[in-house]
């Protein structure tokens, strides 16, 4: 799985090279408009095109009947079980395309979220690093060594939060960087990134998990922890980001999928898909 989140990670760092200095904005346009010619592609070679084309032409046709004998009960009522029975009809020959749809997006939405879901931590800035152990771990017993690399600052003790299985530190950022913070839990080692004053558009993981197919594929933005380790999770929390539309906080998913759709119906006539 790890190879996997690789090369799609990878995919996306290259798509975002040009954009990493501009507004989120920028590689929110790009990729949003990249999403519905995918969108357009799909729906135009998995859909029953002109099944679409016929059915809509027939709900077009019996809304135009009920304007037109808008005083007569009985049409009215008829033209609108048919306005349904097509609708339902639209629906199905709409269900393939939206099926084969899904993975792609799934696959996309998690990856964005790592792009636009966190920002970086400013230098002088505080977080919480937190680790949650196995539950046959005794969280009392256990030992932990932790080492921040220049750039970090360690200013906590350990806090041991026996009702999660979770221990805490409080760290400070110092230095710009992408760092590498070392974590030793009774003996054995793993490595934890923290982004610190990184580019406008940056790709940020706040979560590293066990390897795991489900916790890799909802969390691709580090390598795994080995399957042996005791620890489940580490994790950074990285302030949320949104996106500023002219003072407004919009969540960027609300974003890419509005941009998405607008730019799907923007372009379905000129590459002849009926929707």
């Amino acid at each position: 799985m790890w190879i996997f989140n690789s090369i799609l990670g990878k995919i996306f760092e290259i798509l975002f090279i040009p954009f990493r200095s501009m507004s989120p904005w920028v590689g929110m346009i790009m990729i949003s408009f990249l999403t519905a010619l995918l969108m357009l592609f799909v729906f135009r070679f998995t859909s029953n095109q002109q099944g679409i084309r016929s059915v809509k032409n027939k709900i077009k046709a019996h809304l135009l009947e009920i304007r037109l004998f808008k005083d007569s009960l009985r049409i009215s009522l008829k033209a609108q079980g048919n306005i349904l029975r097509y609708n339902l009809k639209y629906i199905g020959y709409s269900a393939k395309p939206l099926l084969v749809m899904i993975l792609p997006l799934v696959l996309i939405l998690i990856q964005l979220n790592l792009w636009f879901g966190y920002g970086s931590l400013d230098p002088g800035q505080k977080a919480i690093l937190k680790a949650e152990l196995d539950a046959d771990q005794s969280l009392l017993d256990a030992q932990f060594v932790i080492e921040a690399p220049p750039g970090l600052e360690i200013e906590s003790p350990p806090l041991r939060i026996e009702e999660e299985n979770e221990v805490n530190w409080r760290l400070q950022a110092t230095e710009a960087g992408v760092h590498e913070l070392t974590l030793t839990v009774n003996g054995q080692r793993l490595i934890k990134k923290v982004a610190v004053a990184q580019k406008k558009l940056s790709k940020i993981s706040p979560l590293k998990v066990r390897q795991n197919f489900i916790n890799e594929l909802f969390n691709p933005g580090e390598a795994p922890i080995p399957g042996k380790m005791p620890v489940k999770t580490i994790e950074i929390d990285y302030p949320a980001q949104q996106m500023n539309f002219f003072g407004w906080r919009i969540h960027w998913i609300i974003v890419y999928f509005a941009l998405s759709i607008i730019f799907g119906f923007s372009f379905k006539s000129i590459f002849k898909v009926e929707i």
